[in-house]
């Protein structure tokens, strides 16, 4: 058996199949030991098979367990909740764990089966626990296109996407904002490259454009977003046709007239 992520607690599932299982998201310890507490007074049934400290040890905690429920702090280290319920979609429900009550408005407005309010109320819990019960067993909302305005903090400048969760072959990599050189998609797939490898997403250019910091990541053409840092220079033709080489690929991005305009200072 793999050991557990770091950050993260497990324990063994228990129960009937086709319980119903929770992990809990909470970089404050004390916090996840008082709502998981609350939750089995309230909820005895409720199996909660993992913890975790922080927004990346959750995401391997709920694909390790693939629990029904994940309670996910908002304001996580690593991935914060609102990028890792993106990363999600629809493969479990999602109930925030949040300080701010207009956060917690927010993401229950956009498709969240529920929020919990941090110092934690055993009346809210109770409301919490009865939204779970009646709808726990339909199909879980896919989160990744209707949270973009839920931001971790108030005031906090704009959280852009740090980590992709991609296929390659029969396996999932979890790839770093850092290491990719650039995002090239075709009609139903996105391209992933780094300097070593390829990967595959279903993610669209427009979808990564909105959520990729735009100081690090430019489109230049419809098909393609690349990283600044990842290009070595810019070379024309005698038409005016331009193209980006990279300093760690050995292929070459077109960059199509209408973003010409980028590059006009170097």
């Amino acid at each position: 058996m793999n050991s557990p992520p770091k950050n993260a607690s497990t324990t063994e599932p228990a129960g009937e199949r086709g319980a119903i299982t929770a992990v809990i998201a909470e970089d404050e310890p004390l916090l996840a030991d008082e709502l998981a507490d609350q939750l089995a007074a309230l909820w005895p049934e409720l199996n909660i098979v993992a913890r975790a400290g922080d927004g990346v040890a959750a995401l391997h905690a709920i694909e390790r367990w693939a629990p029904v429920i994940a309670f996910l702090d908002i304001s996580m280290p690593r991935l914060t909740g609102i990028d890792l319920a993106r990363q999600l979609g629809g493969r479990c429900h999602v109930v925030f764990i949040t300080a701010y009550d207009q956060h917690a408005l927010s993401a229950f407005e956009a498709g969240a089966l529920d929020y919990v309010m941090k110092p934690f109320s055993a009346a809210r819990l109770v409301t919490t626990v009865q939204r779970l019960k009646a709808r726990v067993r339909e199909p879980a909302p896919d989160l990744s296109r209707l949270l973009p305005r839920v931001s971790a903090e108030p005031g906090a400048p704009r959280q852009y996407l740090q980590w992709i969760h991609a296929s390659r072959g029969a396996a999932v990599r979890l790839i770093t904002v850092d290491e990719i050189c650039y995002f090239k998609s075709d009609s139903k797939y996105t391209l992933v490259v780094t300097p070593d490898s390829e990967s595959l997403i279903k993610k669209s250019i427009k979808e990564l454009a909105d959520e990729l910091d735009p100081r690090m990541f430019w489109q230049i053409h419809r098909s393609t977003v690349v990283n600044v840092h990842a290009i070595d220079s810019v070379i024309r033709d005698d038409r005016g046709n331009m193209a980006v080489r990279l300093k760690q690929r050995p292929e070459s991005l077109v960059v199509s007239e209408v973003n010409h305009h980028m590059f006009r200072q170097m």
